[in-house]
């Protein structure tokens, strides 16, 4: 009766120089935009508004695009011929319709926060711009703080980010407003610093 056969030896991890094993590189984990599967007819109307007409297809930093695509939009709602209160019926507007384009759009995708949702980029862009002086300097400073605090996601926009109950359209929408709370602030700062150290 033969023996069986020995165990084959499996190569060990490579080692450095101080006889250490090296950890693994990180893993980059990126938000799919859509998963696959079959899921019926695509709701045009609907991907279109989630997407703030096609500028979250951006293949680049689809969150960034559809930001930018939201300053002209500000940029009209600001005139002086806008009443204030349009312009706040009009974020609250986006704001509701977002939740619901985004829960739609984000069972289309199989994915609750695809990169192609930015409805939620315009909503928090205009509640960061919110009160604020209809100028270039403000515009881009509302730009780049809006982008800081949707990356950073400060408390509670991490809450509806992270929680699974909020893995839908009003935790994806939310997220983005209450990082326009802050960013509004910061941006408020930024402007009366402006003025006070560079005025004319």
């Amino acid at each position: 009766m033969s023996s069986p056969p020995p165990p084959r030896a499996t190569a060990a991890p490579p080692q450095s120089a101080d006889g250490a094993t090296p950890a693994p590189p990180p893993r980059v984990v990126h938000k799919p935009r859509r998963l696959p599967g079959d899921r019926g007819p695509a709701p045009l109307f609907t991907l279109a508004w989630s997407s703030f007409f096609g500028s979250g297809y951006f293949p680049v930093a689809p969150g960034t695009a559809g930001t930018a695509a939201a300053i002209p939009l500000w940029w009209l709602l600001r005139l002086d011929s806008v009443p204030l209160w349009a312009y706040f019926a009009a974020t609250v507007a986006i704001t509701l319709t977002g939740i619901a384009a985004a829960q739609r759009a984000g069972r289309y995708y199989g994915v609750a926060d695809s990169g192609h949702i930015v409805i939620d980029e315009v909503a928090g862009y205009l509640v960061t711009m919110a009160l604020l002086p209809r100028d270039a300097f403000a515009a881009l400073a509302g730009f780049f703080f809006f982008r800081a605090c949707d990356v950073l996601k400060p408390w509670p926009a991490r809450f509806f980010d992270r929680d699974p109950r909020w893995k839908n359209g009003a935790g994806v929408v939310l997220d983005d407003v209450f990082a326009g709370v802050w960013a509004c602030a910061l941006t408020w700062g930024a402007v009366v610093l402006k003025g006070r150290f560079f005025p004319g």
